[in-house]
């Protein structure tokens, strides 16, 4: 690992809120692909499968920020034990229902109470390197250049668990192991008190406006949005497509190709120092990014699409890596893990969009036919970060300002 990561890991308590939002986050890249798979056994159609997986997604997109504003508020300890526990008992509940067979709209509200009380780890981690590296916060570039590489990493080992769990133990075990991930990542991280960032003050009378006003948010959010319309089309045409193939046990591998792809363009990125501002940064990830979507619409074999696939996973991390510094940037202190959480949130909204659509479409049309809406999802995601880019250098530039 490059220095720049070792002398990361140095910083006290590091390695141990690291590791706790590791396992608690390996959830993120199973859940989806667990409930597309334990549903459509159960039902035959990958539609169900795919809308009760949303209806989850669009729960966690809803929640996530509200518990991570309860976070800012009253601390992490706090908040994740009973959030921890309620998220447990949820999944235990979507499993026995899909087992017993219950009705489909019975899937729903058990989903909908799972996605609620899901956490959005990531910013929690992020969180806490913030308040870790206050002394020295031009390092927050590796770190989040690192916490990148991590998600990355979840995305290579999760899908490649999850499919293995569900199709060679039992339908219901993927779901299970996320859940389990989830419960003791938040038990763990919940237990390090040393990191854990202090309360936030209360904002002065009239400076408690929604995140959601902040002008480079709001560029931001509609741009993570489609990025999350990308990665859940990408889970579900991609096992549709290994199923199409007579593989569908390697649907895993080839979302681990991605993933790969990315985490190996994260290393690389976090280890450079980047001179150009970080909107220039984010406007080049993005157009990459839908370039490098292009090339799987092409091809029609299984092994060779995992070769295609991890080029076009070397656009992701360059893209989500500046956005995340922007939003850190932009966002006021006491609203941090809020501001980096309805972010990591509006890519679940975006994987609800995204996975919903693209089951419709593999069971109308094929699984060939659904790639082309992560490319889709993409060229709006760019057209959108492109005519938002004004807006998000001046607030770049003012926050340097106040902040030099």
């Amino acid at each position: 690992m490059p220095n720049p990561y070792r002398e990361l890991l140095a910083v006290p308590g590091a390695r141990t809120f690291v590791a706790a939002g590791f396992v608690g986050r390996m959830s993120m890249a199973m859940v989806g692909i667990g409930i597309v798979l334990l549903v459509s056994a159960v039902t035959g159609s990958y539609g169900i499968a795919g809308a009760v997986s949303a209806a989850l997604s669009l729960a966690y997109a809803a929640g996530a920020p509200l518990s991570a504003r309860f976070a800012d508020r009253y601390g992490q300890r706090r908040v994740l034990v009973p959030l921890a526990l309620a998220n447990a008992s949820s999944f235990a509940l979507l499993i026995a229902f899909s087992l017993l067979r219950l009705p489909v709209w019975t899937l729903f509200p058990v989903a909908v109470l799972a996605g609620l009380t899901q956490p959005s780890l990531g910013a929690w981690v992020r969180a806490r390197w913030k308040h870790a590296l206050r002394a020295t916060p031009a390092r927050l570039h590796t770190a989040f250049s690192f916490e990148s590489v991590v998600d990355e990493m979840i995305f290579v080992c999760g899908p490649m668990i999850v499919t293995a769990l569900a199709t060679g133990v039992h339908p219901a075990a993927g779901v299970g192991a996320a859940a389990a991930f989830t419960l003791a990542g938040c038990l763990a991280l919940a237990a390090q008190r040393g990191s854990e960032p202090p309360l936030s003050p209360p904002p002065p009378e009239g400076g408690s406006g929604s995140v959601l006003r902040n002008p480079a948010v709001m560029v931001m959010a509609p741009v993570f949005l489609m990025l999350g319309a990308v990665f859940g089309a990408i889970d579900v045409s991609a096992i549709a497509f290994a199923e199409e193939k007579g593989h569908k046990a390697l649907a895993g591998v080839l979302l681990a190709c991605y993933a790969l792809g990315s985490a190996s363009a994260a290393l690389w990125y976090g280890a450079r120092h980047w001179r150009s501002p970080l909107h220039r940064r984010f406007r080049i990830g993005l157009l990459l990014l839908a370039a490098a979507l292009a090339p799987p619409l092409l091809i029609s074999n299984l092994y060779l699409m995992m070769f295609v696939v991890f080029f076009s996973g070397l656009a992701i991390s360059p893209t989500i890596i500046p956005g995340y510094g922007i939003v850190e940037r932009a966002v006021p202190p006491h609203q941090l893990t809020e501001g980096l959480a309805l972010v990591s949130t509006t890519v679940g909204l975006g994987v609800a969009l995204g996975a919903s659509t693209a089951g419709r479409v593999v069971d109308v049309h094929g699984a060939h036919a659904a790639f082309l809406l992560p490319l889709g999802a993409a060229l709006i995601a760019a057209a959108i970060g492109l005519a938002g880019t004004r807006s998000i250098s001046k607030h770049e530039l003012s926050s340097r300002t106040l902040s030099g």
